[in-house]
């Protein structure tokens, strides 16, 4: 099993944990060894034991020519005709995935006619008589269960979830122990039906265990050796499992315990008089890839990728839309989370956007709206109603002249409630300037309300419901329809309310992107400033800034007595001319 990866997992000499592999491989490749001995009777102190060597069995050179041979290295007095037990016993198996190995249990079991009932019990039976004719089976006490044998059945049933003795399984331990994690050869009705059903109306019992839990089948396929007094092999109390291999369809291959590599050999003390010990390691005996075999697998799989690449690229397609020379194309995935900090309950948002000279939208394009009415919940020391409100906006500015700032689109909404007696209030109004930096933006936005003179208009908002309202929307800002030099906002009355949170998610397209910065730097233009540099925001504010003061210091001017100002010109002191 060339080329596994190793993704996790170890196992100490004593502790069995598992590791878990992955490979690319086809599992048939998968061959194991395992050599088991019987070191001497348990005691207080145990002598080290030398590693485990042997004389090989002649033709032992050409195993992996004879692929229906299993290569063992056994003693002779392993065998099943000894006569009185060695020493040390010793055996030695290579195994395949998934091959079977007839333990003597096995063997005296499905040799009687009456005991074979289902189809698997026949070819068991056919397969250990020409075992018998071909004089009798060659390994002794390592045999092994595939995952068609009744063990494997019963070993995933009775497997404990806590390492307590006396186990008692709870309800869902006995409803999980009926879900079989197996890997099936025909896929049910049920699941073929998936694709053309999303919905199954009548579903039966084996649908509802193979669905109600993240179900991956497993192949599975358990090492055992029969650790019995010599002469008495043969009976299931002297079984013991000596490794699990679970392989899944993705090529992630889980053994327990892990190979043995420099770590020592494994350990299994009996119960007993006299305590036997056994030791046994387990080595992966797969064969290894040649270069060139590595070489052109690689040379495959880079075809494979490249032929899956050209085919996406095909669905996506080479003709990439591009907006015209000269404009910027941005596109506002937005949402409107959350208000918070309101006064009544049942709220909605209405917003819309506004778009400034030079920008445009199609004439299909939406750009106003109306969020669900959303009950509000305590959260903290306010109460904040979730809309979770999606919208998608698709502008484009084209530039026109070089010398003007670009003034962004501004997002206009406010905050309405309406109660259960059909109340109707305003909470709140607000503004937004779109981001012009492209990314995602999280932005918490506080809101006012106007209010009315006098006690009497609140106590009509409580009663009645009803409160002063703006009849044009863009007096939250300067509107864009103000021409003047003053807006004057004297005697005008608010109240500050909540917060309404905004997600935007903004994505910037222009051909001016694709230039090379030198080009850039050339060019000089707003466009490109409007791109490039996320400080964008930050010079537009400050140049707003000093424009609106150098305007005031101008109308300050204009207001001083012009015999003032003819003074102060006058006592400037002049430069002597030479």
């Amino acid at each position: 099993m060339a080329g596994a990866a190793r993704s996790g997992g170890g196992a100490v000499c004593r502790s069995r944990d598992p590791a878990v592999y992955r490979s690319r491989d086809p599992v048939r490749n998968l061959r194991l060894r395992v050599r088991i001995r019987r070191v001497a009777p348990a005691g207080p102190l145990l002598p080290r034991v030398p590693p485990l060597v042997g004389p090989e069995l002649p033709g032992r050179a050409d195993r992996a020519a004879d692929a229906g041979a299993v290569p063992l290295r056994v003693t002779a007095a392993s065998r099943a005709g000894a006569q009185r037990p060695p020493e040390d016993e010793e055996e030695e198996v290579e195994v395949g995935w998934q091959e079977k190995l007839f333990s003597q249990f096995e063997v005296d079991l499905y040799l009687n006619e009456s005991a074979c009932q289902t189809p698997l019990d026949w070819q068991y039976h056919e397969e250990i008589r020409k075992l018998e004719k071909a004089g009798g089976r060659k390994n002794c006490r390592i045999f092994t269960y595939t995952d068609h044998d009744r063990f494997t059945n019963l070993e995933e049933l009775c497997q404990k979830v806590t390492d307590l003795d006396h186990e008692v399984p709870s309800y869902l331990v006995e409803r999980m122990a009926n879900v079989r994690r197996r890997r099936q050869d025909r896929r049910p009705v049920e699941a073929s039906s998936l694709k053309s059903k999303i919905i199954t109306w009548e579903p039966s019992e084996e649908f509802i265990k193979n669905n109600h839990v993240i179900n991956t089948p497993v192949q599975t396929m358990y090492i055992m050796g029969d650790l019995g007094p010599y002469g008495k092999l043969g009976q299931r109390e002297y079984e013991n499992v000596l490794c699990t291999i679970k392989v899944d369809g993705n090529g992630v291959i889980t053994v327990k315990p892990d190979f043995t590599g420099t770590k020592g050999a494994y350990r299994i003390e009996l119960d007993g008089e006299k305590r036997e010990v056994w030791e046994y390691t387990i080595e992966n005996a797969s064969a290894q890839v040649q270069p060139e075999e590595e070489e052109r697998e690689q040379r495959v799989f880079r075809e494979l990728y490249g032929r899956h690449r050209d085919y996406l690229s095909g669905l996506v397609g080479s003709d990439f839309e591009m907006p015209l020379p000269g404009t910027l194309r941005l596109l506002v995935n937005g949402e409107i989370v959350s208000a918070q900090g309101y006064e009544y309950d049942n709220l909605y948002v209405h917003f819309f956007l506004e778009l400034p000279d030079q920008w445009s939208s199609s004439p299909f394009q939406q750009l106003s709206g109306v969020t669900q009415t959303c009950a509000t919940k305590a959260v903290g020391w306010d109460n904040v109603a979730y809309f979770c409100y999606p919208f998608t906006v698709e502008m484009f500015y084209t530039q026109e002249d070089e010398d003007s700032l670009p003034q962004w689109p501004v997002l206009y909404f406010e905050v309405l409630s309406l109660d259960f007696w059909q109340r109707y209030r305003v909470e709140g109004y607000g503004s937004l300037v779109l981001p012009a930096c492209p990314g995602v933006h999280m932005l918490t936005i506080p809101t006012w309300r106007p209010l009315g003179l006098g006690p009497v208009a609140e106590m009509r908002r409580f009663f009645i419901g009803g409160s002063p309202e703006l009849e044009d929307l863009t007096y939250i800002r300067i509107p864009s329809t103000f021409k003047g030099k003053r807006l004057s906002r004297f005697g005008f009355r608010t109240e500050t309310t909540g917060s309404v949170t905004f997600r935007l998610c903004c994505l910037q397209q222009s051909r001016a992107f694709l230039e090379n910065s030198a080009v850039r730097q050339r060019m000089q233009s707003v466009l490109d400033r409007l791109g490039g540099f996320s400080q964008q925001s930050s010079v537009y504010s400050v140049l707003e800034a000093f424009h609106r003061a150098r305007r005031r210091m101008q109308e300050a001017r204009e207001s001083l007595p012009q015999d003032l100002i003819s003074t102060s010109a006058s006592a400037v002191p002049q430069p002597l001319e030479p």
